[in-house]
């Protein structure tokens, strides 16, 4: 983790968008298969939206500016050669169907088991 990245993960906690806070609120506190998420992580030079350390699994949310972006799919590789998979849903996917994305992450969820199951 670059030490530069821990007040840029504070600051974007604190001025997160509506799909960001909607997606939170449904999966703080191990409400979402007793899974542990939280959000804004620095892992290595970048930020994950929500990282589920236990089951290496990052969920990401998009807005209209990350359509393509080189620099995602490098940021994509750099988190699955950590060997986290990551998952990415667009902002307005999570406003207007939160149940479905929960459904998703869920069954990634299931993918792979905690450790101390």
């Amino acid at each position: 983790m670059k030490r530069q990245n821990i007040p840029r993960a504070r600051s974007l906690r604190v001025s997160q968008t509506d799909a960001e806070a909607r997606l939170w609120s449904r999966l703080r506190n191990r409400m979402l298969g007793n899974a542990k998420f939280r959000r804004q992580v620095p892992v290595g030079p970048y930020i994950a939206d929500f990282l589920c350390a236990g089951h290496m699994l990052i969920v990401e949310l998009d807005g209209g500016q990350h359509a393509d972006n080189p620099a995602d799919m490098r940021r994509t590789r750099f988190l699955e050669s950590k060997g986290y998979r990551i998952i990415r849903f667009w902002n307005p996917d999570v406003l207007a169907n939160t149940e479905g994305v929960l459904e998703m992450i869920l069954l990634e969820l299931d993918k792979t088991p905690h450790p101390s199951r």
